[in-house]
């Protein structure tokens, strides 16, 4: 009798040291993403009245600059592929971090390709993204300042290449 006492003391002794010691797969929880609604947004109708008042009070006067170049227009849009955006989203994330850079935005700029991009794109306007920033402090410097909302422009190379732009704001 005394053995198995013994016995069954063991198999409930090893079947407990099983249950916390062994791995088990893990429940799986269900994290929802929360979505978070962006500061600036404006509505379709705001976007429009921008892109209409651009093309009432610059478009005339770019169009001219243009056809000074021999061209008809110029671009005036350009959208970039969403795995791009990405991408370089977390390229430069990494490149800042190890500039020892804190990312904290992204600054879109105008630009003209000059005389040395080719015929397709011979001074015709383009934009291109360059992350902003602060450098990294260390925790016992004094307070930065910095007068720039978001910070400087970090020294990483820009985004480019994108694809060319529309005749305006689509209805």
């Amino acid at each position: 009798m005394k053995k198995l006492v013994l016995v069954v003391l063991g198999f409930i002794l090893g079947a407990a040291i099983t249950y916390y010691f062994c791995p088990r797969p893990l429940e799986e929880s269900v994290e929802e993403t929360k979505i978070v609604k962006p500061n600036g947004l404006i509505t379709i109708d705001e976007a429009k009245d921008l892109n209409n008042n651009w093309t009432k009070f610059r478009k005339g006067a770019v169009d001219s600059a243009s056809a000074k170049q021999g061209r008809k227009k110029d671009t005036r849009s350009t959208s970039w592929d969403l795995e791009e955006v990405e991408n370089y989203i977390a390229y430069a994330k990494n490149q800042a971090d190890s500039l020892g850079y804190d990312m904290t935005g992204l600054r879109v700029y105008l630009g003209v390709y000059g005389k040395n991009q080719g015929q397709a794109k011979k001074n015709l306007s383009t934009m291109f993204m360059v992350p902003t920033g602060k450098k990294n402090q260390a925790k016992a410097s004094t307070i930065g300042l910095s007068l720039q909302n978001g910070g400087g422009t970090i020294p990483i190379e820009a985004l480019n290449k994108s694809s060319g732009g529309s005749d305006g704001f689509p209805d």
